[in-house]
């Protein structure tokens, strides 16, 4: 298992558990979660933000940037750069040698990834179930979907006629929904919220540049949701990965709520969509591992809004110099943010999405100088600027899928940021 300390402190060259910084004593547990507590109110926008289960990280300021590789994929030869800006990063005695930021879907934009000037580290978040919850956005909003669900639904249907003509058997097709607000978004009160809602995902926040044809003088953005999937953990020779595919909505019944999770772990259909998931980061992992532990079945795993089917994968690296990020670019993208054949779920999202992904279905999270690091799955994700937010969703399709389910799982998807938003799912969305 990866263990996940609760750390704080910027000791130069120190080695702790989990292979970040140094660690003095522990503080007692109330003190930590008064520390978590005070790192996510400290949050402003152009900092980074990123919270498991276990640990509460805010980084700030940049010390470094990892370059851009130029050329057509700016994720080819990655994790070398990285690896170079850390080594510059600790010959100039600078005492926090870790990269944090977001890699994209694919290499048509550049990764965004940076070594902090400061990081603060504690334990876990804890929160007041009774407190009440205040809206991040104005009283003043509109929400447009993209595509319309109607082209969404054409999209599936055209994906499974792919899947009944050639080798194609899942391709994960998503859809956006863009909110405007007369209102500033208040992103601190946004993350607070995510948080609160999903104790047990990966909360996070990244400043991204402006987009390409964005006005000059505009406002950065950021990379915000709270992802219920990690992609790869690496703590020394240990490496731990928890795919998820398969998923049913939540039900506010609970007898409802318990006969959907129990329909899901017996779904041919999901089974088989996590099965291929599963098959795809064993054997991206096994090249890299001694040992590799595979679970014979999934397990059930749930959030506030949806259930999933999940497996943790548990192995043991051959070489110590294979870092976190090697990992997770060798399993990026899933079958469960892609497809399979990756290559040709690839070409298939570029010809039936109407939208560029950016860093959505990417990863984000963090390496450090010795290879150990964490990083999660972005999704239940949006881009949000000063006045505008850019929501994901997506489903898988496979045979057997239906153009109508898979719709209503976007919708139950988008429910993770339409609640931490304040707006619910009958807010009124404009054509």
């Amino acid at each position: 298992m990866i263990p996940d300390t609760k750390i704080i402190g910027r000791q130069k060259d120190a080695r702790s558990v989990d292979g970040v910084v140094g660690a003095p004593a522990l503080p007692q547990e109330q003190e930590q979660e008064a520390l978590a507590a005070r790192l996510l109110r400290d949050y402003d926008a152009g900092a980074f933000f990123f919270a498991s289960p276990r640990r509460t990280m805010l980084a700030r300021g940049v010390f470094a940037t990892v370059p851009d590789a130029g050329g057509t994929n700016s994720l080819e030869g990655l994790p070398e750069r990285v690896a170079a800006v850390l080594d510059a990063s600790r010959e100039a005695a600078h005492d926090i040698p870790v990269a944090v930021g977001a890699v994209p879907f694919d290499g048509k934009v550049a990764a965004q990834l940076v070594v902090p000037m400061t990081i603060q580290r504690a334990g876990p978040m804890v929160f007041d179930a009774s407190a009440p919850s205040q809206s991040p956005l104005g009283s003043r909003y509109t929400l447009r979907p993209v595509p319309e669900p109607a082209a969404y639904m054409q999209g599936v249907a055209e994906a499974l006629k792919l899947m009944q003509e050639g080798p194609l058997r899942k391709v994960v097709l998503s859809r956006s929904l863009h909110v405007d607000t007369a209102a500033p978004v208040d992103l601190r009160q946004l993350l607070h919220n995510l948080a609160r809602r999903n104790p047990h995902g990966y909360t996070f926040a990244v400043d991204l540049p402006p987009h390409a044809d964005a006005a000059p003088g505009s406002g950065r953005r950021t990379l915000i949701g709270a992802s219920p999937e990690l992609l790869v953990a690496r703590s020394g020779l240990q490496v731990l990965a928890n795919p998820l595919a398969g998923s049913a909505a939540r039900s506010p019944d609970p007898v409802e709520d318990q006969a959907r999770a129990a329909r899901l772990m017996t779904s041919p259909k999901d089974l088989h969509e996590h099965a291929v998931v599963i098959d795809a980061v064993a054997e991206a992992l096994r090249p890299f591992c001694k040992t590799l532990d595979v679970p014979r079945g999934p397990s059930l795993v749930s959030t506030q809004t949806m259930w999933h089917l999940s497996s943790r994968i548990q192995g043991e690296l051959k070489d110590p110099s294979i870092t976190s990020l090697t990992l997770a670019l060798a399993m990026h993208p899933t079958p469960a943010v892609c497809g399979h054949p990756t290559a040709l779920a690839h070409e298939s999202i570029g010809r039936i999405e109407p939208f560029h992904r950016g860093y959505y279905t990417g990863t984000v999270g963090w390496c450090d100088a010795n290879g150990d690091g964490q990083w999660a799955v972005t999704i239940r994700c949006a881009e949000a600027d000063e006045h505008t937010l850019r929501l994901f969703a997506g489903a898988g399709i496979v045979v057997g899928s239906t153009p109508e389910a898979e719709l209503a799982e976007t919708e139950a998807k988008f429910r993770t940021m339409l609640l931490a938003m304040g707006l619910g799912l009958n807010a009124e969305v404009q054509p």
